[in-house]
């Protein structure tokens, strides 16, 4: 007998559909996904706490989960964090089989495993049209005869729960080792694996300190805030540190919800983006060229992204601007300080999944750090 369950949405819309993974109830935020590849990444990234994902792509897990194995760093590889960060997963077809040389699993097991529910026989399609045009709305699986409430992972504090909770010291290993090399800062709002193996690979030496920690009293060179889930208006301790650190001078560099923190700081304000970006092909145009950075003002990077707030351009700062703009609505997906080097960037360049177009931002931060050190 094939197990029942629903997927039902705020506006009383309800799917029936095909229970895999645990057989579970669940409740969060649904949102979609565009990219065709790339759902371990996207499973494990911690921006996705609280939020049932729904991937449009129709055939899911046909290349299976690879075993979690560590770089030399520590950093898990295939995977952004330790653990399945979404509430849920709802697909149109999940893989009864699949065939790749790194698969140790099924994308059944893995959920099953993490006590994650999947939902599949789901039309996929009619749901994200319907998310598109009403905007992302709250949602919860049910198993059948269990009802639940709804959830909304943005009135809580998820970036405390995702947050690493005590400071860890790495060093870059790819170059040769370099003990006078200069130290990166991480605020940990959920960050990303690939985001410090992306700054180890560059003979940084990293420090990832909890999203809440005072690390003004700490020697360190350059910034970093990383990417992470919910509201940025909810990173209170983050955004006020953040701002602190501005009259050091060092460079900063925001990515994604890192990107809306330093937006706050600097005294612009950040609002709920109707549907969000959460794909692999998001087209950003860099609008101004920054001194001294790569890339051609003008220029067009396909950009892999997760996020559901944006900066709102006309709360700028006089002495700030816009960096990147997303070609599809226009929404601000980068900012930068005029003269100093402070800049965010509101798309992941260091993948994982998706396109490398923009890891030369990690290229020119490690630039800016070594040569204002």
């Amino acid at each position: 007998m094939i197990p029942k369950a629903r997927l039902v949405l705020e506006d009383g819309t309800i799917f029936q559909a095909v229970s895999w993974g645990a057989p579970l109830c669940s409740a969060g935020e649904v949102v979609f996904n565009t990219g065709m590849v790339g759902y371990p990444e996207a499973l494990t990234d911690p921006s996705y706490r609280g939020q049932i994902l729904v991937l449009t792509y129709p055939l899911i897990g046909n290349y299976g989960v690879p075993a979690l194995r560590r770089d030399a760093y520590g950093l898990p590889v295939g995977f952004e964090s330790e653990h399945i960060q979404v509430a849920g997963l709802v697909v149109s077809e999940v893989s009864q089989s699949y065939s790749h040389y790194t698969a140790q699993r099924s994308l059944h097991d893995w959920l099953a495993e993490e006590q994650v529910p999947g939902l599949s026989g789901v039309d996929t399609r009619a749901l994200t049209k319907r998310l598109r045009d009403r905007g992302t709305m709250l949602g919860k699986i049910e198993m059948p005869g269990e009802e639940i409430p709804f959830l909304d992972p943005n009135t809580v504090d998820v970036v405390s729960i995702v947050s690493n909770n005590e400071i860890s010291f790495l060093d870059g290993g790819e170059r040769p080792k370099d003990q006078d090399a200069p130290t990166v800062l991480v605020l940990d709002c959920g960050c990303k694996a690939n985001i410090m193996r992306s700054l180890l690979k560059r003979g940084l030496h990293v420090v990832q300190v909890p999203h809440d920690t005072y690390f003004l009293n700490m020697k360190f060179d350059g910034l970093v805030i990383s990417s992470g889930p919910g509201d940025p208006k909810m990173c209170v301790h983050p955004v006020k540190n953040v701002e602190r650190a501005l009259a050091f001078g060092k460079p900063i560099l925001g990515i994604c919800l890192g990107n809306q923190i330093l937006g706050l700081a600097v005294g612009a304000d950040t609002y709920k983006l109707k549907f969000g970006h959460r794909s692999q092909n998001q087209p950003c145009v860099e609008r101004v060229k920054m001194k001294g950075l790569s890339g051609s003002r003008g220029r067009c990077f396909i950009t892999s992204q997760n996020h559901g707030y944006a900066v709102r351009p006309s709360t700028l700062p006089q002495d700030w601007t816009v960096w990147f703009e997303n070609v599809n609505d226009g929404t601000v997906e980068g900012i930068r300080h005029r003269s100093r080097p402070f800049y965010g960037i509101q798309f992941h360049p260091e993948s994982n999944p998706g396109p490398i177009d923009t890891a030369w931002i990690f290229d020119q931060f490690e630039k800016e750090v070594r040569n204002r050190r």
